[in-house]
């Protein structure tokens, strides 16, 4: 008998055979062929409604819309980038118009640490295919009002800084408490810009949190926040290295567990992110998030070394993940008080960082100004420069901006014509139109 999925769900694989940090790094191509083995072996591809697509190439003006690449977008991508970021349009295109109801790409490389400013590979990732992929979809189909819920063991700072001042994107982030895991960020504390205060959302969960932990985490914490901010879509930053067998972090999540998790967010689209537990835990998240997703049977998914025993949560973790769950719940509820404390009456607002790129090695240090404004998301102006000898001066101006912000963000950029810049460059979301003036260093 022909089984059939109560969603029609659309897949993307990519695994990127001609991209690698180095042939033996965590991230490379058996990423995703085990998991690709495992689908055909469990017939996934047999099942009515179940549909794989070919990934699209995302173009540079897709770029564009999201980040600010020094020296040029050329530089810091090869087509494996763009096939990837690809992946995850083309699956969102399925959904948008009606091909399928839920969308999975299963896609690398992965994008969720690289932000605004690219100067090279941070985190394994290049450019944010999660951003690409949101601006691409509100761009094409009007969509406004958008959540990420990222379960990437690691804290997804590159997608938290791009969406940092945007109150119509609401980012969650669940991962391992940046005390104990790169990238070190991510605290409850960590809020969003002044126009955006509270649509940031951190949950630092402790080591050894299981399937207990984060399914209470889910239930009690993201879901209410859902609800609250009713998103038209929800996207899931689906990385799965926060399971047990990983050998990059200290988690104890399941294959089921992430089954679950999926059953009760019901992600519209879901990314692939990271995991290192090539042959021990991908093929099964992998296969549990696919069936998640269709609506079919996931009960019987089992990885190898699964011990409920072994794996229980320790009560001083449990104590630990529902203190951060509800302190994070009163935050969320505190938004526009907080809001009004912080910032106050200021005009603009200005933050200034040094970030490493571990990957590549290469350090920057960033000004960023975003004007404080009650009609629009505030234009924004970032000055960037790193030890590689590129200076970046960018404009972002928001859509739907208001005259004022609009004025402020064009003087800004004319000032900037005299500066030590070997890149000029602007976003204008509100025209979709896009400008970059490359110097001499």
């Amino acid at each position: 008998m022909m089984i059939k999925a109560d969603r029609k769900t659309g897949l993307v694989f990519f695994p990127a055979f001609d991209w690698a940090i180095d042939p033996t790094h965590p991230e490379r191509e058996e990423r995703l062929l085990y998991t690709q083995d495992q689908v055909f072996e469990e017939g996934l591809f047999d099942i009515e409604g179940i549909t794989e697509f070919k990934p699209d190439l995302v173009t540079h003006e897709d770029i564009r819309r999201v980040h600010f690449c020094a020296p040029d977008i050329e530089s810091v991508t090869t087509e494996s980038h763009l096939i990837s970021a690809g992946g995850a349009v083309t699956v969102a295109k399925a959904v948008m118009e009606g091909a399928v109801e839920k969308g999975f790409a299963l896609v690398r490389p992965p994008g969720h640490h690289a932000m605004r400013v690219v100067h090279g590979n941070r985190g394994f990732c290049n450019i944010n295919i999660e951003a690409i992929m949101i601006e691409y979809i509100r761009a094409k189909y009007g969509v406004r009002r958008v959540a990420v819920v990222d379960t990437d063991c690691h804290h997804g700072d590159g997608t938290q800084d791009i969406f940092w001042h945007d109150p119509d994107t609401l980012f969650i982030s669940i991962h391992q408490d940046g005390r104990t895991l790169y990238p070190g960020s991510g605290f409850i504390e960590e809020l969003g810009g002044p126009n955006a205060l509270g649509t940031t959302v951190n949950i630092p969960l402790p080591p050894l949190t299981s399937d207990e932990g984060y399914l209470w985490t889910i239930e009690n914490v993201v879901m209410p926040i859902l609800e609250d901010f009713q998103p038209e879509i929800i996207v899931n930053s689906a990385g799965q290295d926060n399971h047990f067998s990983d050998p990059l972090t200290n988690m104890n999540f399941s294959a089921r567990g992430y089954a679950d998790l999926t059953d009760m967010l019901s992600p519209d689209i879901a990314v692939l992110e990271g995991g290192y537990s090539i042959e021990g835990a991908l093929p099964y998240v992998n296969t549990g998030i696919i069936l998640a997703l269709a609506g079919l049977d996931y009960t019987g998914i089992k990885e190898p070394g699964f011990d409920v025993a072994r794996l229980a949560q320790p009560q001083d973790v449990t104590r630990q993940v529902r203190q951060i769950g509800q302190a994070v719940l009163s935050t969320w509820r505190q938004r526009e008080a907080l809001q009004a404390k912080l910032v106050g009456n200021h005009k603009t607002v200005s933050r200034r960082r040094n970030i490493m790129y571990d990957t590549d090695m290469i350090y920057e240090m960033q000004i960023d100004e975003i004007t404080v404004c009650k009609n629009c998301k505030g234009a924004l102006k970032v000055d960037s420069s790193s030890d590689t000898g590129h200076h970046l001066f960018g404009v972002h101006i928001p859509k739907g901006v208001c005259p004022a912000c609009r004025a402020r963000a064009e003087q800004w950029f004319e000032e900037s014509k005299n500066g030590p810049y070997t890149l000029r460059t602007m976003q204008d979301l509100d025209r979709q139109s896009f400008f970059d003036e490359p110097r001499e260093a």
